[in-house]
């Protein structure tokens, strides 16, 4: 009948009604089987080799990962792949997106509904989508016969194809927020995910930030040929359209002090991230001309002068050191060297920016170390190394780089830009704090709600985890946002 129109493989999970109209919420699972090949056989049954649970039987009895949804679309013939345990991608993952859901609605053309998946878990789709070093893609199990599903760039491209078509995300704001305020240090990654998970919780936060933009580590700390600030502030102004509040050039211990938050807001959530780069502890490194990598990222984000000229070496084999190294190459240095004491297969960043670094010519040393910043008149010259071996491996895994005695040797230079690692800088926490803190500068957590050891205080991104990949502040900063929740719900009953 032409008015009778047959859903398969859904359910209804929620129904409304409103002046004698009804409305019903319907979810379907994408299916896996073409039923257009299908030919109803009953073949894939037979040689199933999985069995599971039969949910339509109580559970009692058993069923084959491959047959009808429910009974009633025996009557259709129409099959679907069931799949219970997380998939070895879903479980690498840090926020733990549903991929095997969205990558199969991108198949099925559904991309709105896509999206809609990959935000219960990310607000960030488009900065990811760009950034993200996919360890998801490393653990996929379509590696072992051909090479991995494209899991970050089917990610990018649906948030790509929303934005470039001028189609408005859906924004879910309560009519009415929650009693209790949550503030909210740093609007990074971490800090504006917590806002975001916070606000479709019902609860209102104020996000204060020290620069004079949001987006942190995304917006000041990754260049602008990887994540265009464009495409940044899109997806912010998209999350505080959710009733996120965000104070801008706000410094915590100078601004506002950090007892007047804890005083006036029913949690406090502390994302600043690691800004501090890492020195060098060699002679010479005072000198004119050496500015760490984060700083120097920075700087060329804020549209600065970048007062280097001539040529340049970077320190590190890591992801930030690989960014500065692309950067200058960009700003026009004569020559760009990368300096790293063990060898290219050791390297931390990822393969591919390496590659690309590669390719735009800038000059790798490997097995070398820097002993000596040398000059004249407080002005760097050049950079004294020493050649390394490897011997056998550290802590990390890796092995350790073992100096060559008489190997010394100077490259020329004008400058210099170290990269070896960041640390936080918590010096808004007052002294007496009890707030548990790690030789790494790092907050002490709960793992389970990254409650700190003072209660009320959440912590995470690179504050928590020390530098880390973005996707990790994202998810983390949402686990703290549920913790968040509780506390403050307990808190409620405790009064009560």
């Amino acid at each position: 009948h032409p008015n009778i129109q047959v859903i398969t493989n859904a359910e209804v999970i929620r129904t409304e009604s409103a002046d004698g109209q009804y409305r019903f919420q319907i979810k379907q699972s994408t299916p896996r089987v073409d039923m257009e090949k299908c030919n109803d056989c009953k073949e894939c049954i037979r040689v199933c080799p999985i069995h599971m649970y039969d949910d339509f039987n109580e559970g009692i009895g058993f069923r084959t990962a491959i047959d009808y949804f429910n009974p009633e679309t025996a009557k259709t013939g129409e099959y679907n792949l069931f799949k219970e345990d997380m998939p070895i991608c879903q479980a690498t993952c840090p926020a733990n997106l549903n991929i095997r859901s969205y990558a199969g609605l991108i198949a099925d053309g559904k991309y709105a509904e896509s999206l809609a998946v990959i935000r219960e878990r990310l607000p960030f789709a488009l900065s990811i989508g760009r950034v993200c070093p996919h360890p998801c893609e490393t653990a996929c199990n379509r590696g072992h016969v051909d090479e991995p599903i494209a899991i970050c760039a089917l990610k990018r491209y649906v948030a790509d194809f929303e934005m470039h078509n001028n189609f408005e995300p859906p924004v879910e704001v309560p009519d009415q927020f929650q009693p209790e305020k949550v503030a909210i240090i740093g609007a990074g990654p971490a800090g504006l995910s917590c806002a975001y998970f916070l606000a479709k919780a019902g609860y209102h936060s104020v996000v204060f930030e020290a620069m004079p933009e949001p987006g942190g580590m995304f917006r000041y700390g990754i260049p602008e040929y990887r994540l265009p600030t464009k495409t940044l502030m899109h997806e912010i102004n998209w999350i505080l359209a959710h009733g996120v509040e965000l104070r801008c050039d706000t410094r915590i211990g100078k601004d506002v002090s950090f007892e007047e938050l804890q005083r006036d807001y029913g949690a406090v959530f502390i994302g600043v991230g690691a800004w501090t780069g890492m020195t060098l502890r060699i002679p010479g490194e005072e000198m004119e001309g050496v500015v760490d990598g984060v700083r120097f990222l920075r700087d060329v984000n804020m549209g600065k002068k970048i007062d280097m000229e001539g040529r340049v070496i970077i320190i590190g084999g890591g992801n930030v050191a690989m960014d500065a190294a692309r950067v200058c190459w960009r700003e026009g240095f004569e020559e760009v060297h990368v300096v790293y004491r063990r060898t290219r297969k050791e390297m931390p960043a990822s393969p591919w920016e390496i590659d690309a670094a590669e390719d735009e010519g800038v000059q790798f040393q490997f097995l070398v170390a820097p002993v000596e910043v040398i000059g004249e008149k407080g002005r760097m010259t050049g950079l004294k190394c020493l050649k390394m071996e490897l011997g056998e491996p550290d802590a990390s895994g890796r092995r350790r780089p073992v100096p060559i005695e008489g190997s010394e040797f100077v490259i020329e230079a004008e400058n210099l830009i170290p990269a070896i690692g960041q640390r936080p800088d918590i010096k808004f926490v007052p002294d007496g704090s009890e707030l548990e803190i790690t030789r790494w500068n790092t907050f002490a957590v709960e793992q389970e709600t990254f409650q700190t050891n003072v209660p009320g205080i959440f912590s995470a991104g690179d504050v928590e985890t020390g530098p880390d990949i973005a996707i990790r502040a994202c998810a983390n900063g949402g686990k703290a946002a549920a913790g968040i929740v509780r506390h403050i719900e307990a808190k409620r009953r405790e009064a009560a």
